[in-house]
């Protein structure tokens, strides 16, 4: 089995154990690509290739220029603040790509071994992370799909820039009719920030815009409405200031203003999204 492993960076020092983490993989066969985001790649492991982005894509558009530069009937997505935990990661990640799963995301352990962050399980009620379920949204710093599953999607949305990306490729995955699974059961590292997922002013934007952007593109209008509404009201005790309240009016309003593409979810995928513990209203 073969591993296309795409890792978009843009320079950060943590990068080497990303890389090592991949290349050192037993029991399956790893092309392995650095996506150099505004920052050109230097000095790789021997065998990691690169592509170097003059300008800045964005986090989904750069994950999908990796993809024509690695082979592999698989797809690895790694952050390259994230390192697999074990040697046979990959080759586990292969034995739960099948019985209809489309994507798979992997557990996140804290690497500094302090608490995990909650953004990192994507369900309502996050209960154990060791427990795998299926779910209906992704973080998506490891991501594995297989490549047919990858292409007859769409890729990662390339005009979300950042946050949210996760959701809307497992919504299409669902729709064209697979499962989107978490597995608690093999793991990534990643260091814990700390705080709310809600830090910086682009996120409030870019977290208001895409949240709009979801629904448009999904979900009929009454799901809709109260998609955003929902997220509005969850988001609203974080709006502490007034930049960052209107950092995050202005993504609502560019929410609407900026052109998507219709692909309404099927009624089928909406009562799945239900019965994974994520109703598409929240």
């Amino acid at each position: 089995m073969r591993f296309g492993c795409v890792v978009l960076s843009a320079g950060r020092n943590d990068l080497g154990r990303s890389l090592a983490s991949l290349t050192m993989q037993e029991g399956v066969e790893t092309d392995v690509v650095v996506v150099g985001n505004a920052w050109k790649p230097q000095g790789l492991p021997d065998g990691v290739r690169s592509v170097h982005l003059p300008e800045p894509v964005g986090i989904p558009a750069g994950r999908n220029a990796g993809v024509p530069h690695v082979s592999g009937e698989l797809l690895f997505f790694l952050d390259d603040d994230a390192s697999l935990a074990e040697r046979d990661a990959l080759a586990r990640v292969a034995g739960e790509l099948r019985d209809g799963v489309g994507a798979l995301q992997l557990r996140v352990d804290p690497l500094d071994g302090g608490a995990p962050l909650r953004e990192w399980v994507p369900r309502l009620r996050v209960g154990d992370p060791r427990h795998s379920s299926d779910v209906a949204a992704l973080w998506e710093g490891a991501v594995a799909l297989p490549r047919r599953v990858f292409e007859a999607v769409g890729g990662w949305p390339g005009e979300f820039m950042y946050v949210h990306e996760g959701v809307d490729l497992a919504w299409r995955v669902m729709d064209a009719g697979y499962r989107v699974r978490y597995t608690g059961e093999i793991a990534v590292r990643h260091p814990t920030t700390g705080g709310s997922p809600v830090r910086h002013g682009y996120s409030l934007y870019y977290g208001a815009r895409n949240r709009v952007l979801l629904a448009r593109r999904h979900l009929p209008l009454p799901l809709a409405a109260l998609f955003v509404a929902s997220f509005a009201v969850r988001t609203a005790p974080r709006l502490r200031s007034v930049p960052a309240l209107r950092q995050a009016l202005r993504g609502y309003r560019d929410g609407l203003r900026v052109p998507t593409g219709r692909r309404r979810l099927h009624r089928r995928t909406l009562w799945r999204m239900t019965l994974a513990g994520r109703p598409p209203v929240l």
